[in-house]
């Protein structure tokens, strides 16, 4: 499948609440899908959600496994998430830096809840649960923010940690 087009912060299909998926194990899920992996690999992401190419649908993919954009990170696992369910774990708010394929050269520190559990659907309609830390929950977090139409820069405090890549990490 060819690689996807990723939109960009502004478009204003990132700026809506994704509709539930409500058909699982199905030859358009799968397709969806391979087109989401084949632009999360062309580009290195460490994940996607579905609005970014256009589709809205709540479907976010995440995987981190020697990822050049994230080397000290440890591994996140392949997962394709749908209709997901977010809970915190936890009042600690940690700062981290972010990245996005729709905010494309730049970088913010953020804000996230540092443990979260995540419930929701694999592309068969069977239930996946479990609880994230640390750069999993990041990532979980910033993914499941795309369906609800909300990139990283809307959760920054401070806009003095927010730049182009090789302005703050030369």
């Amino acid at each position: 499948m060819p690689v996807k087009n990723v939109l960009k912060m502004g478009h204003p299909i990132l700026q809506q609440v994704a509709e539930p998926v409500t058909e699982f194990n199905s030859a358009l899920l799968d397709s969806i899908l391979v087109d989401m992996y084949d632009t999360m690999a062309a580009l290195d992401g460490a994940g996607l959600a579905a609005p970014q190419i256009g589709i809205q649908q709540r479907i976010v993919i995440f995987c981190v496994e020697d990822n050049p954009r994230y080397p000290d990170i440890k591994p996140v696992p392949d997962t394709v998430l749908i209709n997901p369910e977010i809970s915190f774990l936890s009042d600690e708010s940690v700062l981290g830096w972010e990245g996005c394929l729709s905010v494309p050269g730049l970088r913010g520190r953020v804000p996230r809840c540092n443990k979260i559990k995540y419930r929701g659907y694999d592309q068969y309609g069977n239930v996946i649960e479990r609880i994230a830390a640390d750069f999993h929950a990041r990532v979980v977090l910033h993914e499941v923010d795309h369906l609800d139409g909300i990139l990283y820069p809307q959760r920054m405090e401070d806009m003095s940690d927010f730049g182009f890549e090789q302005e703050l990490f030369p």
